[in-house]
């Protein structure tokens, strides 16, 4: 078991207005924006970046149709890797350099820097109030939030009056308001955490012979402006606390889908499919595989089996870890997924422990 922070990083710095108090709070911000944004495909050679002297105070970016936009903080991060620039975006940021210079160094590099290419941009609003909030290349297949939201609400509702919602503390269920929410949006992305705890699942010998049980959970993740891959990451848990660290969890699963040309299609056939398992609240798909991964001998060479799966550097951590928790050597691949989720418990590292987990969470995957 480990302790999963993606949702704690969420709740200490989201802002009021990036935290919702339900789906359809979400939902409909989410569709708002979708409705008041519009890609276009432009070349490089089109783009100009122009000082703006109104309430902007800053650089506004033009193209041939007459639109004027204001970068976001994110999109103008974009911008000057686009622009091939030998400053990062921080330094024009923090530089103090007049905003005539700076668009002057950028428009240049824009046209003479690198060759001509198209590139697809992402702009929100009207009149005075046009925002640029991407500039990623032509092919960046754009899932919309709304869309990524519409399926959650679909399957789950509202996400705080069901069985699956915003997440309690220590297993008691809460009132949802802006300090404990577990919804967030932004321009930039989008995250959220759903639970089941009504339903929890009852695991017999979990632990030392030990009768146990565990809730479900899952994370969902977007970004339509290329700031991250869409992703859903699927677990078992104890409980959450008041911080929204998730404590106890096993078996981490995970799924990412970049933004590529066919990346709205994957998300349709790969992740919404799942969501809808979750949906109708059944436990007999993870009872079966934690069944049939206790019943699953390993027949082959264990060192082999391990070094082949984790690396030959963990093959004795991953023995002793077993060795000491169970008392026994490892014998199956739910003994493989013990000690593989109680070694993670050790790693400093954040990241090293999750994809110690998923890979732990891919031999029930196996075994099923």
């Amino acid at each position: 078991m480990t302790t999963l922070t993606q949702a704690h990083r969420q709740w200490a710095s989201r802002p009021a207005d990036e935290r919702f108090t339900s789906l359809t709070e979400l939902q409909s911000f989410a569709a708002l924006s979708r409705q008041t944004s519009r890609s276009k495909v432009v070349s490089t050679r089109e783009i100009e970046l122009i000082p703006d002297d109104g309430d902007h105070k800053g650089l506004l970016i033009g193209d041939r149709d007459g639109t004027r936009a204001a970068p976001t903080h994110w999109s103008f991060g974009q911008l000057c890797s686009l622009a091939a620039t030998p400053s990062p975006a921080s330094y024009f940021r923090e530089s103090g350099l007049p905003t005539p210079i700076i668009a002057d160094c950028l428009n240049y590099n824009l046209r003479f820097t690198r060759g001509v290419e198209d590139v697809k941009l992402l702009v929100s609003g009207q009149g005075n109030g046009v925002e640029l909030r991407a500039a990623t290349g032509p092919r960046y297949g754009r899932i919309w939030n709304a869309d990524v939201v519409d399926a959650l609400v679909e399957r789950f509702g509202d996400g705080v009056s069901g069985h699956w919602r915003v997440p309690g503390i220590f297993g008691e269920r809460i009132t949802v308001d802006k300090g404990n929410t577990t919804l967030y949006a932004s321009d930039r992305d989008m995250f959220v955490f759903l639970a089941d705890e009504d339903r929890r699942i009852e695991i017999p010998n979990r632990r030392n012979g030990q009768p146990g049980s565990l809730a479900r959970g899952f994370f969902v993740w977007n970004s339509e402006v290329g700031n991250t891959t869409l992703g859903a990451g699927f677990f078992l848990f104890d409980y959450v606390c008041c911080n929204r660290y998730v404590w106890g969890a096993d078996q981490y699963t995970e799924v990412r889908i970049r933004h590529t040309s066919g990346a709205p299609d994957r998300w349709i056939e790969e992740v919404t499919p799942v969501l809808r398992e979750y949906a109708e609240g059944s436990a007999k798909p993870v009872l079966q595989a934690i069944e049939d991964a206790r019943s699953k001998r390993i027949e082959v060479d264990l060192d082999q089996f391990l070094a082949k799966r984790f690396g030959k550097s963990l093959v004795p951590a991953l023995k002793a870890v077993h060795e000491t928790e169970e008392g026994r050597p490892i014998e199956t691949l739910w003994d493989v997924t013990v000690a593989a989720t109680a070694h993670a418990r050790s790693l400093p590292n954040n990241d090293k422990r999750l994809e110690l987990e998923r890979s732990a969470g891919e031999l029930l995957k196996q075994a099923a």
